[in-house]
């Protein structure tokens, strides 16, 4: 009865930390270009009090043992990656990713990370830059001044048009083996680490690379109704692990008065 408690309360602690997944996805859903995140669950170690294939005589073996598990923990939060809708917004400056690939920005201690939130800046001084001021590296470079038009096709290629004439450069997007490895940095933003593999850099749509949608941002890839589904599913898990810790509760008191 003991171990029921135990096992019971890894079981409510797990799923409090999938409602509050939950409720993160729930949070982000009109986040520009998030991801949402799954939680996984893994069961615990077991108490093996008879082994299966244990020698019961001479020439007869046990078939299957006896096992008794020690409840759940959360094994991983993995981001999910697929395409989300693209929203037109009308701003020369907005890009929209499809397909696989990040946008490349500079942090202020020097360090790379990396966005699929299209919705970009322009500085004073003519710095593509995020909404938090972050500088746009992917190839970005400074738009000059009384800029009449922007355009970028979607392979990445950008045409600024000015009085003087016509100004062009190359953008280029960064993906990596294992995404879901990357580490969420908050704003948007991710970190490499090893486990998401080396950044690889190409061409918008070269060799599987997302194209660019020049207008557009991608919006979330929550899906409200799918969520809520979730949200009622471990509310009930929840409780049903309080039940669990209810009868375990009232078995004890029963023994304890036995000798009564």
């Amino acid at each position: 009865m003991i171990l029921s408690l135990s096992s019971a309360a890894t079981g409510m602690e797990a799923q409090q930390l999938n409602l509050n997944n939950i409720s993160n996805n729930l949070a982000n859903v009109n986040t520009t270009g998030y991801k949402r995140s799954k939680i996984e669950f893994q069961d615990l170690l077991y108490q093996q009090q008879r082994a299966s294939g244990s020698e019961v005589s001479d020439s007869n073996v046990l078939p299957v043992g006896v096992e008794l598990g020690n409840g759940s923990r959360v094994v991983s939060t993995a981001k999910v990656f697929t395409q989300g809708q693209l929203k037109q917004t009308g701003d020369k400056f907005d890009v929209a990713l499809q397909g696989d690939g990040f946008i490349e920005v500079q942090m202020p201690d020097g360090t790379k990370a990396y966005t699929r939130d299209g919705g970009l800046k322009l500085s004073s001084d003519g710095r593509v830059m995020t909404n938090d001021g972050l500088p746009v590296a992917s190839g970005f470079q400074p738009i000059q001044v009384g800029a009449t038009d922007v355009a970028i096709s979607s392979n990445g290629q950008v045409t600024v048009t000015t009085a003087k004439g016509k100004q062009n450069f190359q953008i280029t997007l960064t993906r990596f083996n294992n995404p879901q490895g990357l580490r969420s940095l908050g704003g948007n933003l991710y970190a490499e680490t090893p486990a998401s593999g080396t950044p690889e850099t190409a061409k918008p749509g070269e060799d599987g690379m997302a194209t660019i949608q020049q207008g557009a941002v991608e919006t979330s890839n929550v899906n409200v109704a799918e969520e809520m589904v979730n949200m009622i599913m471990a509310q009930r898990a929840y409780e049903v692990n309080s039940k669990s810790i209810q009868a375990s509760d009232e078995m004890l008191q029963t023994v304890n008065q036995l000798k009564r």
